[in-house]
């Protein structure tokens, strides 16, 4: 009978996943809800469980949730075609310094908000000014697939940009400014080495001059996007809701460093937000209700019983056996195997459920403070920047995709791979080679 319960628990694991992999366009909480009701049916993961995954997740869930918030708030401001209109006056008719203005926008979205988020802010945004150029398929290419790229792999340097990360941050009982201390250099040199490599495997094919469409002025009623577009306020006003979201992020950090709940100081800041949107606009938040992606949670908390009820069965004890002796070795073996592991796991089974897994076994091997942290950083950039490699390694370029191709872009897997064989596996291995000697430096 156990058997059998294992067997129906690893199947509704590798079905959840393949049914995301499958149907990216259905709400993921729906498969991740089906599979952790059967995995509680079959007693793999009890009650008494779901109080410490409840725990476990609940203020990930409610940071990012509030940080997406002010992205919605944001963009009532207007706030994101106003960046659209910067980025078009200052690439000045210039492709190639639109692509490297594209990536720096696509990295501070997600350092502002999230990984998810920001693609669902930054393509979208992207396809208007691609589209309003007139380029040509194979044009659009290198500025929708790096900014992609960057928008999710910007998500390792800081661990509030990703929900994954958060609830790993949790479990390995490490806080958020001693992650940022010892991760965000070695990151982001490693998402500078990313940027180099796109650049030079795109140069040929990035125009050189825009469309002269491209240098017009998005005044209201004279520029070129279409659509439902929010008033755009005036830059003045514009740069002190930058500032006060900078404040806001900043703040996360310092709550962390004085132990006072990140969760809350996240919320405090969309609550600010919120009535100031109310005062300026007249909008109430109400509309907050039904704007919100709260699917997020619901999907973070059932993917996060199937993989409690794979835990339970053994799996973390298999990979103990299998990953202490190699692991213990050196910082450099610590943060390469786990690093690499990561990064076939996360393009294997998706990074959410990769990333847990792999930080449930950290916890038990009994490392030393130092090898646990590294092995968990290691751990990070592998799902984070490792699971690029595919399409289906992360949420965020799953969304990706579907947005591109509904709106007309032909991108083949084929397309995708001969860029990311090339960039990914560098940049993962330099981040983790870099990883160990910044950590090493520091202690």
């Amino acid at each position: 009978m156990i058997d059998l319960m294992a067997i129906i628990t690893i199947c509704t694991f590798i079905l959840t996943i393949g049914f995301i992999f499958w149907k990216p366009n259905i709400n993921e909480a729906i498969p991740a809800s089906v599979g952790a009701f059967i995995v509680l049916l079959t007693g793999t993961v009890s009650l008494s469980d779901l109080g410490a995954i409840t725990e476990t997740i609940s203020g990930a869930a409610i940071t990012i949730i509030a940080t997406i918030v002010m992205a919605i708030v944001l963009e009532s401001f207007g706030f994101f075609h106003w960046a659209a209109e910067i980025l078009l006056r200052k690439a000045r008719g210039s492709g190639i310094r639109l692509f490297w203005l594209t990536n720096l926008f696509c990295f501070l979205m997600t350092l502002f908000v999230n990984n998810d988020g920001s693609i669902l802010i930054t393509t979208p945004i992207l396809l208007m000014l691609l589209r309003s150029m007139g380029l040509k398929n194979h044009q659009k290419i290198p500025y929708l697939l790096s900014g992609a790229l960057i928008a999710t792999a910007s998500s390792a340097p800081i661990g509030v940009s990703n929900i994954v990360n958060l609830i790993a941050l949790k479990i390995v009982h490490m806080d958020l400014y001693m992650h940022t201390a010892m991760m965000f250099v070695p990151a982001s040199l490693g998402l500078v080495v990313m940027a180099l490599l796109l650049f030079a495997l795109f140069y040929r094919t990035l125009p050189k001059k825009l469309p002269q469409i491209a240098q017009w002025s998005l005044t209201p009623g004279g520029h070129p996007l279409k659509g439902d577009i929010p008033k755009v306020r005036s830059a003045k006003f514009m740069r002190n809701v930058l500032i006060f979201v900078f404040c806001v992020r900043v703040s996360l950090f310092v709550a962390s460093y004085i132990n006072f709940p990140v969760s809350l100081m996240a919320v405090i800041g969309s609550v600010f937000l919120l009535t100031w949107r109310w005062i300026f606009l007249k909008i109430p938040p109400v509309d907050m209700i039904k704007k919100t992606p709260w699917y997020i949670l619901i999907f973070a908390f059932g993917m996060y019983v199937i993989i409690y009820g794979l835990r339970n069965l053994g799996l973390t004890e298999w990979l103990i056996h299998f990953l202490q002796p190699l692991i213990a070795g050196s910082l450099l073996h610590a943060s390469m195997l786990m690093g690499l592991l990561m990064s076939i796991l996360s393009n294997l089974f998706n990074n959410h459920p990769a990333l847990m897994v792999g930080t449930l076994t950290l916890t038990n091997m009994g490392l030393d403070p130092i090898t646990l942290k590294i092995a968990y950083l290691a751990s990070v950039i592998g799902s984070d920047i490792g699971s690029l490699l595919l399409p289906i390694g992360t949420l965020a370029t799953i969304m990706w995709m579907h947005i591109i191709r509904k709106d007309g872009v032909k991108m083949s897997w084929s397309n995708y791979l001969k860029v990311t064989v090339l960039v990914i596996p560098i940049t993962v291995i330099v981040s983790l080679v870099l990883l160990s000697l910044w950590v090493s430096w520091l202690f």
